[in-house]
């Protein structure tokens, strides 16, 4: 593997990670939305990685999506409560998030640590080239 291709392996790596990220941030930020009980609740949603077309490293390959029954809560004083004073509020577990969030987090480090080392190691080849 050589230095360019160790770069872009691992930006794609960034990439996924930063979609992953910003599927867990979306996520959190909603895991309060109220709703109906005629509405679908805000589903949490997953990112899928896949291997790139070409072979080297990986891509978005789509989102997987949570529950939209969601969980039902009683709030009579709710503006969109029902007539039995329900809501609809999305499943989502903050403690689950929160390990995603760590895990994406790492991963999105490790690859741009990736992406210093093999800069690093070009302008070092490339120093070796000038004869310095």
């Amino acid at each position: 593997m050589s230095t360019f291709n160790a770069i872009g392996v691992a930006s794609t790596g960034v990439t996924v990670y930063r979609k992953w990220l910003d599927a867990v941030s979306d996520n959190v930020a909603n895991m309060n939305t109220v709703t109906r009980t005629s509405e679908a609740a805000f589903r949490e949603r997953y990112v899928i990685a896949q291997e790139a077309g070409d072979g080297n490293g990986v891509q978005v390959g789509g989102a997987a999506f949570g529950s939209a029954e969601g969980r039902l809560v009683h709030d009579p004083n709710h503006p969109l409560a029902d007539a039995d004073g329900y809501v609809r509020m999305p499943d989502i577990d903050l403690g689950s998030q929160m390990g995603q969030l760590v895990m994406a987090q790492r991963g999105y480090q490790a690859n741009l640590s990736v992406v210093e080392r093999a800069k690093d190691s070009y302008n070092a080849a490339i120093q070796l080239g000038k004869g310095s």
